[in-house]
């Protein structure tokens, strides 16, 4: 069944059409806009699940992307705080999703930072997992809940044993440390079977559907033929 969805940003330009987020996202990130536009996806996001929840009765948490300027901003608990309590979002359906290598750039900056977004009920993953250079020592102090596999490491997991090594070992690292695993990028059936044999609880990729703006999501979660009806899968949002 669907449980969630991951807000995915894209940028509709009047001349170069749909412009994807690996385009802009490091000209933001350099001018410094990428604070307001992170602000204003988490606000956009909470806002549009907000609504999903009016309209489906089945619980949806929504995964929100933050970058490294947004984490060193002094005032981010206070922002996404804020943005809750605006919008009326219950703070234990949003997830934030971190990069191992924006954490791991001042690790005890970011376990005080993770520690009090814990504290207004958050829920906190690692983006693609396995490609940052996270040391375990800190893995287990970092106050999160998720461990995101990278899609790399799924693509090939029915075909390279050693990819399907690495993600077995991760799913029994996470759930040693009491944490959730979300695979990202399946794209067949195969994919998928050999996840679920392995305990892998959720999952997203182009199997369950490609990103969606918000009124065909909606029609996704009511549909009863939905795709990704057979299995959890938290399909990106556009």
């Amino acid at each position: 069944k669907i449980i969630g969805c991951e807000a995915v940003v894209r940028w509709q330009h009047p001349q170069r059409g749909l412009i994807p987020p690996m385009e802009f996202v490091p000209v933001a990130e350099e001018t410094g806009l990428i604070v307001p536009i992170g602000e204003w996806v988490l606000q956009t996001a909470c806002a549009q699940n907000k609504a999903w929840q009016e309209a489906s009765p089945t619980p949806l948490y929504v995964a929100v992307n933050l970058s490294g300027s947004q984490l060193k901003q002094k005032n981010l608990v206070k922002t996404v705080a804020r943005i809750l309590n605006d919008t009326g979002l219950d703070p234990q359906l949003l997830e934030l999703e971190l990069t191992e290598s924006i954490i791991m750039e001042n690790a005890e900056a970011t376990i005080r930072t993770l520690k009090k977004l814990k504290e207004i009920r958050v829920k906190l993953s690692i983006d693609d997992f396995g490609t940052g250079y996270s040391s375990l020592n800190y893995l287990k102090r970092f106050p999160i809940d998720t461990l995101k596999i990278d899609q790399s490491f799924v693509r090939d997991i029915t075909t390279d044993p050693d990819d399907a090594v690495i993600v077995t070992a991760v799913i029994t690292l996470a759930h040693s440390l009491r944490l959730t695993v979300t695979a990202e990028g399946v794209e067949t059936a195969e994919q998928l079977a050999f996840l679920r044999s392995q305990g892998c609880e959720k999952v997203q990729g182009y199997l369950f559907g490609q990103p969606l703006p918000a009124e065909k999501f909606i029609k996704l979660l009511t549909s009863a033929t939905a795709p990704g009806a057979a299995g959890k899968s938290a399909p990106h949002m556009g």
